[in-house]
């Protein structure tokens, strides 16, 4: 199999976090880094660096059990949209996605073009890729609008989205505690680390860059360092 990991599902939120970009944002230049320098003025116009953000934008644990996977070929991208060229290396295979969001259609906007929002729809209708899991993290059983809180519900919004054979390949779980669910490193064909920093904290850019370094991800579109930009 294939695995996919979006930073979002270690770099989160707390509840009740309003201007949390897990409930939706745009992915522009503007949403990757001024936005959360707009977030953390709001917080504490005074405080040092990324220091306001902690509160609201935790970095969950479990990312730690992705070191499991040094050796296998993994690749290091700035957005999901990217993904497409590396299932072209890989294709035809089931893929696991560790996500804060499905990937697997858009709710707006021309929905044959390819987005983060959906490139695993996609995939699947392409035949790129052969099944497709989406593994939410466990702390969004704390966030009642997140779609990993409810599966059942987040499956009935994708059933007009998608066509019934699409769909049928799809799977929508949730880890029950930190890193459960990630497959035996023995399983796993190739890996893809994926930034999403309109939805990431940049306070944990340097575990990110950490975690591809011990992957010796290759680069495929360079991610930010935002860490010193505050």
């Amino acid at each position: 199999m294939l695995l996919s990991i979006d930073w979002d599902a270690f770099s989160g939120c707390v509840p009740l976090v309003f201007d949390a970009p897990i409930w939706g944002t745009r992915d522009r230049e503007h949403d990757r880094l001024a936005a959360w320098w707009d977030r953390a003025r709001k917080r504490e116009p005074q405080a040092p660096g990324w220091a306001a953000l902690e509160t609201d934008f935790p970095l969950y644990s479990g990312w730690e059990a992705l070191e499991a996977y040094r050796g296998i070929p993994a690749a290091v991208t700035l957005s999901h949209a990217d993904a497409w060229a590396w299932l072209e290396r890989w294709p035809g295979q089931d893929v696991l996605n560790v996500d804060s969001h499905h990937d697997l259609a858009s709710f707006s906007g021309d929905g044959a073009r390819l987005r983060p929002g959906n490139w695993a729809g996609l995939g699947l209708r392409a035949g790129r890729v052969r099944r497709y899991t989406c593994l939410y993290p466990d702390w969004h059983t704390g966030l009642p609008v997140a779609e990993g809180y409810a599966l059942e519900r987040t499956r009935s919004e994708l059933a007009p989205l998608l066509p019934p054979d699409v769909l049928a390949r799809v799977t929508l779980t949730r880890m029950t505690a930190p890193g459960a669910g990630l497959p035996d490193p023995s399983r796993v064909t190739a890996l893809l680390l994926v930034q999403s920093p309109a939805w990431t904290n940049p306070a944990h850019d340097a575990e990110f860059w950490g975690l591809a370094r011990t992957l010796r991800a290759e680069v495929l579109v360079p991610p930010l360092d935002r860490s010193a930009s505050a």
